[in-house]
């Protein structure tokens, strides 16, 4: 199974952001260099290929196709699931938010055809009755949801998946409509980009109604048949079903398929290296296509994303002296994407993988793409044998934070650890100091006296150092603190909190009242107390982390989200 928590969690609630984890990262490559043949002959990229799936163990099977002038090429390596089926350029894969590029295209030739305009209002182009959030007595535009800049969050808090492996399976447009209904902006439309499932996935349901059909049937009208793409498709027929591939988590397992129903236009379509690269020949100009002018309309940079990258139509735009570099990816439960063009230079690339691994596929894309240096695997740790006396002098409890206790001890030969209300761990040594696990990617460095007597231990994990002295015979860790100020609650107030929030799939954060007290837990992981700064926040005192609470129109929270580490995640009440 994938680790959804971090199994030493002094310094950290949660270690994996939310159920939408279709998350657009706008590339941002150094320097770019001159397009290398050499860099994109076939050996190069088998060779890519090879190193990533056989080595660095991130996938079962990656698809790589490339275009130029001189045509298109596809190289593979690896297989689609257990089955040991090779993929290739006719193997369906989700592509997740590579979606959000078609939807952008879509808009654009809508636009083009005058059936709407950019700056509509979104709910023009809905239900009657549909209500959707303003501010400032601005409304909501096509524009801004194309572009992340609307004010909508990633994600609807009202989701409550039945599945949590396919967590859009099952949420509605009444759903959707009723969260729309009551969200309060945040911050002024237009304003910042932040990047929105919910935003993008609306767009493509407000322009499927505007055009009469569902999303996928005027996709494929508007977009997809015109481009000859016709193994891009949301249902497929039993013909694509059996060229479809598995998808699998970071630990190469078998994972279940996802369905977006109600925010198809996020990120519900399924495609194959052959299919994309027929998108990108359009785009480059090597094939003629109707939607010539409504492509060119949507590349137009419309809003800033931050780190010199522009946001488009879709698309993420990357200026650079040798072109603007045009791309996006895609990542579900199963597999990840890439698509990315140069108009200038004449290149497009698609990369496709069927599992969700840590290093993803961006890297290969912007390599093949600019000269971008591709990642370097995680470290392999390599164990060396220490004798017990090695172990017996670092053996102690550690206090990791207010009431989290770091307890190490010796089992023959083994030496472990375990973190309050947390499992018993091996700890693996590569010196008589530093220690590593494996069920999670994380190290313990101990500070030693001069006779070699562990004084304190440093715990490595998720790019934060945590320091634990060694506590002396029979002293317990300091209990939680208690901020200065705490608001006062009623029962009813507390109550209405109390509930099961899905931070991720199989990882809740369970609030119970006890008393006039509020308690947070999250799965794995020890009960702490958290105390109110007003009706709808919550603070931690263990960890540097808050949680703020959405109300429904009954008063109860419908949702909470996560403060941490600068960032913000999503969890919706569980029924």
């Amino acid at each position: 199974m994938r680790n959804l928590v971090v199994v030493f969690a002094a310094t950290a609630l949660v270690s994996l952001a939310g159920p939408g984890a279709m998350a657009q990262a706008a590339a941002q490559p150094a320097t770019p260099v001159s397009v290398s043949p050499d860099r994109l002959s076939d050996a190069a990229v088998r060779q890519i290929l090879a190193q990533r799936i056989d080595t660095d163990r991130q996938s079962l099977g990656i698809v790589v196709g490339i275009i130029d002038a001189r045509g298109r090429r596809v190289i593979a390596h690896g297989v689609t699931g257990g089955g040991g089926k090779p993929v290739d350029g006719r193997t369906l894969f989700e592509i997740g938010s590579v979606t959000k590029a078609l939807t952008g295209l879509l808009l654009a030739d809508m636009a083009r055809r005058g059936e709407v305009k950019l700056n509509d209002p979104v709910a023009q182009h809905l239900p009657p009755g549909t209500v959707v959030p303003t501010r400032s007595g601005k409304a909501v535009t096509l524009i801004d949801l194309s572009t992340h800049t609307s004010g909508l969050p990633r994600l609807p808090t009202n989701m409550a998946p039945k599945d949590p492996l396919n967590p859009y399976a099952d949420y509605t447009e009444a759903q959707l409509d009723a969260f729309l209904r009551d969200y309060a902006l945040p911050r002024d439309i237009g304003a910042t980009y932040e990047y929105s499932n919910l935003g993008v996935g609306l767009l493509g349901r407000a322009l499927a109604y505007r055009a009469g059909g569902d999303y996928e049937t005027v996709l494929r009208q508007r977009v997809l048949k015109p481009l000859g793409m016709s193994d891009t498709a949301i249902a497929l027929s039993p013909t694509q079903a059996a060229r479809f591939s598995s998808g699998h988590n970071a630990a190469l397992e078998s994972t279940t398929h996802w369905d977006l129903p109600s925010l198809a236009g996020a990120g519900a379509l399924r495609s194959t290296a052959d299919d994309l690269l027929k998108l990108l020949a359009a785009e480059l100009g090597y094939a003629d296509t109707p939607l010539q002018s409504a492509m060119a309309d949507q590349l137009v940079p419309r809003r800033p994303a931050g780190g010199g990258v522009e946001v488009a139509l879709g698309w993420h735009v990357w200026p650079t002296p040798e072109g603007d570099i045009v791309s996006h990816n895609g990542g579900t439960m199963g597999f990840q994407s890439f698509v990315g063009f140069n108009r200038k230079t004449g290149l497009g690339v698609v990369v496709l993988s069927n599992a969700a691994g840590s290093m993803g596929v961006d890297d290969i894309g912007l390599h093949l793409m600019a000269g971008r240096p591709l990642k370097t695997a995680p470290k392999t740790r390599v164990a060396v044998p220490l004798p017990a006396a090695a172990f017996d002098k670092l053996v102690g409890r550690y206090g990791m934070a207010p009431g989290m206790v770091m307890t190490i001890r010796r089992d023959g030969e083994r030496m472990l650890g375990q973190l309050t209300g947390q499992p018993t761990v091996e700890l693996f040594a590569e010196s008589p100091t530093s220690f590593f696990l494996k069920v999670v990617d994380a190290q313990l460095t101990f500070t030693v006296d001069a006779e070699g007597r562990g004084t304190a231990v440093t715990l490595h994990q998720n790019g934060q150092n945590t320091t634990a002295p060694r506590l002396s015979e029979g002293a317990e860790a300091p209990a939680p603190s208690r901020p200065a100020k705490v608001a006062a609650l009623s029962v009813a107030e507390l109550d209405a909190l109390t509930g099961r929030y899905a931070l991720a799939p199989g990882f809740i954060v369970a609030v119970t009242r006890k008393g006039q007290s509020l308690f947070a837990q999250l799965t794995g992981q020890p009960e702490f107390e958290v105390f109110p700064e007003s009706a709808t926040r919550v603070v931690w005192t263990v960890v540097p982390a808050a949680a703020s609470f959405t109300l429904g129109p009954d008063g109860k929270a419908v949702s909470l989200t996560l403060h941490q580490g600068g960032r913000d995640m999503p969890a919706p009440r569980q029924p």
